[in-house]
């Protein structure tokens, strides 16, 4: 198992000097970013039609003796708003393309979330089963935009040897264990999972524990860890709307790995992965407002590093 970095933290830097960073701590192993919410400022989709400056980029790579994860194309495919999906979509789709030319075996993604009618300009993600009308609309969504669509897209990749690791993800269709596994069920195997713990964690979804659902259907995992805070969940619950920055009144905040969860619940969730058939990256995201990216991602690369010992000659992984 390696320690990785989704390089979207360090995207005020070329892509050269982002792997000189990266290399100094230890970690040859980057996720990049090719467009959507991460944006493409080390990866641009404009490398699938010019095979020179592919060239170029993956000699680049190369010469830092890097390799690539996985590229990442977060973004919202089944939007409402038609010009929206269509430019997500295209993303998407090109992304896969690119993939397949860099030889990069995984694409992570979200599912995407529809409105609530075809007339419909914003997502509607629906989080209770009462009143009937939010069941009705659950059924609409999934019957008629999110089994199209995805049915249709996992081919595309399956068609071009490339995996979808959907990212679990509230505020999307697919949030949870089990409406993985139903996506996962509806597209084929070319769909499964980036297991992200930090999306789970203020769910009450032990991540660990998911590890053992998710099975073979993990294909990349993002390192981020979630700090909840007792003294104000029973004012906020954990359906918490308010702006990330609003630490002091939030009933959870994304964190470092490491500042939500100690050493030994980290160990464990590695353990549990290599249990399960997972031997991939740990790719490091940084969404801690505590911390800046500097400081997030020096502090989750030691203490990930310390986890996770590289290959030995003749020997096993081990953690």
């Amino acid at each position: 198992m390696k320690v990785g970095v989704f390089t979207a933290l360090l995207s005020q830097q070329p892509l050269a000097g982002a792997l000189d960073k990266l290399a100094a701590m230890g970690i040859h192993t980057v996720e990049l970013g090719t467009g959507n919410y991460p944006g493409d400022a080390h990866c641009p989709l404009s490398l699938l039609d010019d095979q020179h400056a592919r060239n170029t980029f993956q000699h680049l790579v190369a010469d830092h003796r890097a390799t690539i994860s996985a590229l990442s194309c977060h973004g919202n495919p089944l939007h409402p708003d038609p010009t929206r999906a269509a430019r997500d979509r295209e993303v998407s789709r090109r992304t896969i393309l690119l993939a397949e030319k860099l030889g990069v075996k995984t694409v992570v993604e979200f599912s995407g979330c529809p409105g609530d009618s075809p007339q419909a300009t914003h997502p509607n993600w629906v989080t209770c089963a009462w009143p009937p009308e939010y069941r009705e609309l659950l059924t609409w969504q999934w019957e008629k935009v999110v089994v199209p669509y995805w049915t249709e897209h996992a081919k595309f990749a399956e068609d071009h040897g490339v995996r979808i690791a959907i990212e679990m993800h509230p505020g999307f269709v697919v949030y949870s264990p089990e409406t993985l596994l139903r996506l996962r069920h509806i597209a084929g195997p070319s769909v499964g999972c980036n297991l992200d713990p930090s999306h789970l964690f203020w769910q009450g979804i032990d991540p660990i524990a998911a590890v053992r659902v998710l099975s073979d259907a993990i294909y990349h995992v993002h390192a981020k860890d979630t700090q909840m805070y007792a003294a104000n969940l029973p004012r906020t619950g954990v359906l918490d709307t308010k702006p990330y920055t609003e630490e002091r009144t939030r009933g959870w905040m994304f964190r470092t790995c490491g500042y939500g969860h100690g050493t030994e619940w980290w160990k464990e969730f590695v353990s549990t992965l290599r249990m399960f058939g997972y031997d991939g990256v740990l790719s490091i995201e940084h969404e801690d407002s505590l911390l800046s990216a500097e400081e997030g991602l020096r502090k989750a690369a030691a203490f990930l590093n310390e986890l996770v010992i590289g290959e030995q000659p003749g020997a096993a992984w081990w953690v």
